[in-house]
This record gives C-alpha cells, sequence and structure tokens, in this order.
C-alpha cells in the first residue's frame, strides 16, 4: 500500500468497521504505535504502524496545515 499519506488529526476509513457501525476514525496519536479514536462513539484503539498501514482503506478528511 502507499507509504505515509496520512498525519496527526486526520479521519481515516478502515478496512473493517467498528462494532458500533461507525466507520470513521481520528488519528490522535501517532508514533511506533498509532491511536485512533472512533469518531460515533469515542472510543480509542492503540494500533502498531505496520498493522495500521494493512488496514487502513483511505484519508476522509486531511487536517489543514495552519502552522
Amino acid at each position: 500500500m502507499e507509504g505515509k499519506d496520512y498525519q496527526l488529526h486526520d479521519v481515516v476509513q478502515m478496512k473493517k468497521p467498528h462494532p458500533c457501525g461507525e466507520n470513521r476514525w481520528k488519528i490522535i496519536r501517532m508514533g511506533m504505535d498509532i491511536r485512533i479514536k472512533c469518531e460515533g462513539c469515542g472510543h480509542s484503539v492503540l494500533i502498531p504502524r505496520k498493522k495500521f498501514n494493512s488496514k487502513m482503506k483511505k484519508v476522509l478528511e486531511r487536517q489543514e496545515e495552519t502552522e
């Protein structure tokens, strides 16, 4: 899959939806592991970066770079 085309605070779509039915996740932490938060119920999950790269489908909303 493509390289690092996501950044902190982007909203991404994963291949499988969350059990609550929502398939929009916000990236809230990036490092060796990536923490994503469900936009539906607010549950957050910590995923190793390699696993995240394979499970992410696409970026839905990009964080505007305003700095």
